[in-house]
């Protein structure tokens, strides 16, 4: 029987499985299965059931500022993994999850913290994160967090998230194309893809806040 991650992974891995830097890895290639109770209570395309506690997170921002998940717990978390230079996966991402974050308002209990990790040590900085977040109007709205390619591997293992460099154009990343849903309470619950519906996020928003 596959531990609940992998099992859940399933149908957002193959809806991640974008071209380009955007490419899943092969630890997300697996079948999912979610309960339909929990599914009917959420619209992400996947549910953990049951729910696991989120892996260690703790890095700094692109300020300098340390970050830790742990602090966040008692409120919604939403935690992606993405690169400044990324041609298409990751702007979209970042782009659905203003819009998400807009349509959930700036005040109330179902507000959710987002965290995007990089997964490119090398070229996410200081000022290509600052216009990256500029550019995509996330200032202020996200935390970023950078780091040396040991201290972000350390992340990505521990939240199974690939992360290689195109060995046809260095520049590129091939990297997960997910966001993860962590409640209140500090679980991992939900998994949406890289084009999900913003509406989707806002609708879970509130569930994952009470939980």
């Amino acid at each position: 029987m596959l531990p609940p991650l992998l099992a859940a992974l399933a149908i957002v891995g193959a809806l991640a499985l974008i071209s380009g830097c955007g490419s899943s890895g092969s630890k997300e290639k697996t079948v999912t299965s979610t309960t339909s109770a929990a599914k009917a209570a959420y619209k992400a395309e996947a549910v953990l059931s049951p729910p696991t506690p989120a892996p260690p997170l703790a890095l700094r921002n692109y300020l300098g500022q340390p970050v830790n998940i742990a602090d966040y717990r008692g409120k919604p978390v939403l935690v992606t993994f993405i690169y400044t230079h990324c041609p298409d996966v990751c702007p979209l991402i970042t782009s659905n999850l203003r819009v998400a974050q807009n349509l959930m308002g700036a005040q109330g209990p179902s507000k959710a913290q987002i965290i995007a990790v990089s997964v490119d040590s090398k070229g996410d900085d200081r000022k290509t994160v600052t216009a990256f977040l500029k550019h995509h109007e996330m200032t202020g709205r996200m935390q970023y967090l950078i780091g040396t390619t040991q201290e972000l591997a350390r992340v990505w293992k521990a939240w199974g998230v690939g992360s290689e460099r195109d060995a046809k154009d260095p520049d590129l990343v091939e990297h997960s194309g997910l966001v993860y849903g962590i409640t209140a309470s500090g679980k991992r619950t939900t998994l949406y893809s890289a084009n999900f519906r913003p509406a989707t996020i806002a609708h879970d928003v509130p569930l994952l806040a009470s939980h």
